[in-house]
């Protein structure tokens, strides 16, 4: 059994297309595998949220739960403060992270926005859960300007906690990558010392889940990404 968190150097940069991608590549590999998004926001009762992305990419094949819902796109905790909605516990994240993990072989977490967003109640954020749980972490980056500092302020967020980064992906590498883009692929490992596990093309929330299994297989490096499957 295996606890994995997905977070971000902040929102929008692809960590719902990189979930999904984990989540394919343990899938082909026979592996069962589940989804657990703590809190999402911005999206109203009965809309699809970023679980539906993630079903809809992989197939169907993957649990999912999702612990509270709010409709303001904010950072969960304000987000519950707005619209008068119970703020999600810790307790509840780690309960049913471990129920999860009891029957899958792999566990996904997707958190909201950056290392240290705040969830709910008593502050608490997805670095919190994963040094709960003994997880490491897959950080989510962008492509251009400014990634660099901010996955090395991440990866020291996450290590100041004792949470282990078991590897970078940039989430949405772009059709033409200018300068800038092509020097932080290269920099981003001796900036940050953790491993590179690959990037996606920009665009690829949009594939078939045909398709959306091979760009997995071809866009990060199954021999790096082995931790998936220990």
């Amino acid at each position: 059994m295996s606890i994995l968190v997905v977070t971000g150097t902040s929102t929008d940069v692809g960590k719902t297309v990189v979930t999904a991608a984990l989540a394919s590549l343990a899938l082909q590999s026979g592996r069962s595998v589940a989804v657990l998004k703590p809190a999402q926001t911005g999206v109203g009762l009965g809309e699809p949220g970023d679980l539906a992305e993630i079903d809809r990419l992989t197939g169907g094949g993957v649990t999912l739960a999702e612990l509270a819902r709010y409709p303001d796109p904010l950072a969960p905790d304000t987000a519950a403060r707005r619209s008068g909605l119970p703020m999600l516990t810790m307790g509840a994240v780690l309960a049913c992270a471990r129920e999860l993990d009891a029957a899958h072989d792999l566990t996904l977490i997707e958190g909201a926005g950056g290392v240290l967003v705040r969830l709910g109640a008593g502050n608490f954020t997805v670095r919190d859960v994963a040094a709960e749980l003994g997880a490491p972490a897959v950080l989510v980056a962008a492509a251009g300007l400014g990634t660099l500092n901010h996955c090395a302020l991440s990866v020291e967020a996450l290590a100041h906690k004792g949470v282990r980064c078991s590897g970078l992906v940039i989430g949405s590498w772009p059709d033409e990558p200018g300068l800038a883009e092509q020097c932080n692929r290269d920099d981003l490992v001796s900036v940050t010392g953790v491993p590179l596990l690959g990037s996606l093309p920009a665009g690829s929330g949009t594939a078939s889940p045909e398709k959306f299994a091979r760009l997995a297989r071809k866009s990060l490096d199954a021999q790096t990404c082995g931790f998936l499957f220990e």
